[in-house]
C-alpha cells in the first residue's frame, strides 16, 4: 500500500486492530495527521481520546468532529453512548498503544522518505531543527515539531508526514529502560544520529552506560545500509561501537570523521570549519553547538545536500526557544537556557556565559557597555538525579569556583540551593531561593543591573522562564516610547 492510499477509514481501523463503535452512513473525508488534542486537530485528521491524569479525551468527542476529525479512536465503551452521531468511531483496548501501530503501519508505507531519528542527553531539538533547516534549503519533508520525542510524540510526527514527502524527521527521548527500542520499532530509521551521553534522567536509568545502552538501541532497527551518526569521543558509546555498522563520527579529535576545527563565539554566534576545508556560521552561542551542527552537516551529505546549501541553511538557522536564546535590553543582556539541564548541559551553559562576557572595556569589544560586565548565573534545580543529585550539583558550584564561571549567582530550588556554601567560600556572590512564584521572579528581574550578563539554567519543571518573562515586562517599549 501507498502512502496516499493508507487513509481511508478501514485501512486505518485494520491498523489498529480497532472494531467498529459508531459507522455513520456519510463518512467525512480522512487525511494524514492525528491529534490528541482538539486544539491542534486539522481537518480530516484521526482523534485519539486519550485518559491522562488531568482529563480525558473521551469528554470531547464533540470538539472532536466540530474542528474536522474524521475519526476518532476510544478505550472507553460508553464514549459510543454520548458522542455525537456523525463522528466515525472505532474501538481499541488501549488508546495510547494504537497510535503507536497507526504509526508503525504508516511508516511502512513511506518506501521513498528517508527516516532521521535523533536521540541524545543534550541537544536533541538543536540537532533536530537544524537537519531540518539544511534539507529543507532543498527537499521537502516533516520534522518533529516542539520536543514531540515521546511514545505520543514519535507518531504524531510520523502521522503528519506527506505523500511526497523526501525526508521525515524524528527526535527521540526516554525517562526510562525500554522506551527507545519501543520508538526504533515504529520509525525504522535510514539515519541515526546520537548528539551526547549525559547524566540525564539517571534516577530512571541508574547508571550513565544504561543511558548509552538505551541511546544505542536507537540504531537496532536501523534499515539495510544505514548510518549512525556518534560523537568521536563518547566513552560510554564504546561498548556498543562494534555492533553497529557504517558509523560516521564527529568532533574536535583527529581521528573524527567530521573534524571540527577553528571554533569562534561572539555574541552573534559561532564560527567553525569542517576538516579544515568548508567554514560555517551558525547564528547560535555555545561552542559546543558546533558540535551538533556537525552531526547535522553529517546528515545533509548523507541525504545528498551540497556544502553551499548547507551553509545557508545554518547561517539563517532559527534555533527553538529557550535554548541559548539571548536578548539585549536596557544595556543587559539575558542568556535564556531554561529549557532543561543536566549536569552537563549546565556546565556547557556556564561556561558560554563566560567566554561571552569578557571583563575588559568597550574598547576592544563594543558590544559591551561602558564598564566592566558582570556574568549572573540564575541556576534552578537540575531534576531526575536520583541518589546522584548532592554530588552532581556540589560539581557544579565547584566548577564555578575553579573556573570563575560567574561573579554572582542566584540559586533557585532545594537542590540548587546546596550550591551555595562552597560558592560563598569561594567569595561569589550568592542569594538563595527556596520556591520561584511571580513576586520572586519580578524581584530577581529588577536586580540584574545595566551590563549584566545573565543566564537561566534549570531542569524545566522550575519554570525559571518567569524570570526572562518579568524581566521583558520591566523593559517592554509603550506607548510613550513612541510604540502603539
Amino acid at each position: 500500500m501507498t502512502a496516499a492510499g493508507f487513509w481511508t477509514h478501514d485501512s486505518v481501523r485494520s491498523a489498529m486492530a480497532a472494531v467498529w463503535a459508531v459507522r455513520p452512513d456519510t463518512m467525512p473525508p480522512l487525511h494524514s495527521g492525528a491529534a490528541i488534542d482538539t486544539r491542534q486537530l486539522q481537518p480530516g485528521n484521526v482523534f485519539f481520546a486519550l485518559r491522562g491524569q488531568h482529563t480525558d479525551g473521551h469528554r470531547f468527542l464533540a470538539q472532536a468532529l466540530a474542528a474536522g476529525a474524521a475519526l476518532a479512536v476510544i478505550d472507553d465503551p460508553a464514549a459510543a453512548q454520548t458522542a455525537p452521531p456523525a463522528l466515525p468511531l472505532v474501538r481499541v483496548p488501549d488508546a495510547r498503544a494504537a497510535l503507536g501501530k497507526l504509526a508503525a503501519a504508516y511508516r511502512a508505507t513511506l518506501g521513498s522518505v528517508r527516516v532521521v531519528a535523533v536521540t541524545g542527553s543534550n541537544g536533541k531539538t538543536t540537532t533536530t531543527r537544524m537537519i531540518h533547516a539544511c534539507l529543507a534549503t532543498t527537499r521537502r519533508g516533516h520534522a518533529s515539531q516542539k520536543s514531540f520525542n515521546n511514545d505520543l510524540g514519535v507518531p504524531l510526527t510520523i502521522l503528519a508526514a506527506k505523500p511526497g514527502d523526501h525526508y521525515l524527521l524524528c527526535e527521540v527521548g526516554a525517562n526510562a529502560p525500554g522506551e527507545i527500542e519501543h520508538l526504533s520499532k515504529i520509525i525504522r530509521p535510514h539515519v541515526v544520529v546520537i548528539t551526547a551521553v549525559g547524566r540525564a534522567h539517571l534516577q530512571g536509568f541508574g547508571s550513565i552506560e544504561q543511558i548509552a545502552k538505551e541511546k544505542a538501541s536507537l540504531a537496532n532497527h536501523l534499515e539495510p545500509g544505514g548510518l549512525v551518526v556518534l560523537p568521536d569521543n563518547c566513552e560510554p558509546l564504546n561498548p556498543w561501537r562494534e555492533q553497529l555498522h557504517r558509523v560516521l563520527t564527529f568532533g574536535s579529535t583527529k581521528d573524527a570523521d567530521l573534524r571540527l576545527g577553528a571554533v569562534t563565539q561572539t555574541l552573534q554566534g559561532l564560527s567553525f570549519t569542517i576538516n579544515d576545508r568548508d567554514r560555517y556560521t551558525l547564528p547560535l552561542l555555545g561552542k559546543h553547538n558546533a558540535a551538533n551542527a556537525a552531526a547535522a552537516i553529517a546528515v545533509a551529505r548523507r541525504l545528498s545536500i551540497d556544502t553551499q546549501a548547507i551553509q545557508q541553511g545554518l547561517a539563517t538557522f532559527t534555533p527553538p526557544p529557550m535554548r541559548l536564546e539571548l536578548t539585549h535590553r536596557a544595556d543587559a543582556t539575558l542568556i535564556n537556557d531554561a529549557y532543561n539541564a543536566n549536569p552537563e548541559s549546565m556546565l556547557a551553559a556556564l561556561r558560554t556565559l563566560r567566554e561571552i562576557t569578557p571583563h575588559t572595556t568597550p574598547h576592544t569589544t563594543p558590544h559591551i557597555a561602558p564598564h566592566i560586565a558582570r556574568r549572573v548565573a540564575i541556576l534552578g534545580d537540575m531534576l531526575e538525579l536520583g541518589d546522584t543529585s548532592p554530588q552532581a550539583h556540589a560539581e557544579i558550584a565547584d566548577t564555578i569556583a575553579r573556573e570563575a564561571l560567574a561573579d554572582r549567582v542566584v540559586t533557585v530550588g532545594p537542590a540548587a540551593s546546596k550550591m551555595a556554601p562552597p560558592l560563598r567560600d569561594a567569595r561569589i556572590d550568592v542569594e538563595t531561593i527556596d520556591h520561584l512564584d511571580q513576586p520572586a521572579a519580578t524581584r530577581i528581574a529588577k536586580s540584574i543591573a545595566p551590563n549584566d550578563i545573565v543566564l537561566l539554567k534549570a531542569s524545566r519543571s522550575m519554570r525559571l522562564e518567569q524570570i526572562a518573562d518579568a524581566w521583558h515586562a520591566l523593559h517592554a517599549p509603550s506607548v510613550a516610547d513612541g510604540v502603539a
